[in-house]
């Protein structure tokens, strides 16, 4: 007897605005394709004055998953039915899974951005790491950054308020002390960096040539430079620290191994990393 065909897709997704040059929706449906799953990716603007609609429609057509990029990593949480404990410490959200009915919050940013310094061949466990910017990006790797082991967080950010809030939450959740600085024009990296990462979202698609302010001159050889900014994934920002000899660390793996996390927690099964990181490098025209 031939079996029934199954046409009803299960969809996930990410919203966001600027959304239209994220390459999430081609690792997602390259893992998919792979492990032959009926699963759709969809990447949809939505404003951030629309982000309500966006997520009762997608509670309402029974979505099993979606991520939020900016500007709704924050403004999302009241919207949700619950939040995981590393969601909730983190005080961001860019992963919901759908579970009976509820919608729940989670963070795979700043684990995807673990991963990826480690395999680089960097651990941060008693190291001292310096972040520019204090948004969802930021207060994910920060948060799993302490929890890893680091020393000391430096915030770099222009809002005072944001940016102590975050030094405050580093301090009173984890293990690492935490401490703000004001990101004045042509602001100093603290000389005890180890660890630089550009979390704002300058040189992001479609604003391809910016690069943070900062002395670039205070930035030492030994120290280990990242940029969360994946599209382009040479920032101006890395190549400035490359000109001066430091080792960089793109964007590219944090964006695929927060995809393989989030591929797990929607479908239950484990992701074939290395296909996704094929797709990813060819979307983009790079080795695998």
């Amino acid at each position: 007897m031939q079996q029934e065909k199954i046409y009803r897709a299960e969809l996930t997704a990410c919203f966001g605005d600027p959304v239209d040059e994220n390459p999430t929706g081609v690792i997602e449906e390259a893992g998919y394709k792979t492990l032959g799953l009926n699963y759709r990716y969809l990447t949809v603007r939505v404003e951030k004055d629309r982000l309500p609609d966006a997520v009762n429609g997608a509670r309402a057509m029974g979505f099993r998953g979606f991520n939020l990029t900016i500007p709704h990593k924050v403004a999302v949480i009241p919207l949700l039915d619950e939040l995981t404990e590393a969601a909730r410490l983190i005080g961001a959200v860019n992963t919901v899974i759908s579970e009976n009915g509820k919608l729940i919050g989670e963070n795979t940013d700043g684990k995807g951005f673990l991963t990826s310094l480690r395999d680089n061949g960097i651990d941060p466990a008693g190291k001292t790491i310096t972040l520019l910017g204090a948004g969802g990006a930021a207060r994910a790797v920060s948060v799993e950054l302490a929890l890893a082991g680091a020393r000391h967080i430096n915030i770099i950010n222009r809002g005072e308020e944001r940016g102590m809030e975050l030094a405050s939450a580093v301090s009173e959740r984890t293990n690492a002390a935490a401490s703000y600085f004001r990101w004045i024009p042509q602001v100093s990296i603290p000389e005890e960096t180890n660890i630089l990462v550009q979390c704002t979202n300058i040189g992001l698609f479609p604003d391809v040539t910016g690069k943070p302010d900062v002395n670039y001159d205070t930035l030492r050889p030994e120290m280990v430079v990242a940029d969360v900014v994946f599209n382009r994934p040479d920032t101006p920002f890395l190549q400035e620290a490359a000109r001066r000899g430091l080792k960089t660390i793109t964007g590219l793996g944090m964006l695929v191994n927060q995809a393989a996390l989030n591929f797990k927690l929607w479908t239950g099964q484990d992701a074939p990393v290395g296909v996704m990181t094929e797709a990813l490098a060819r979307e983009f025209g790079l080795d695998p």
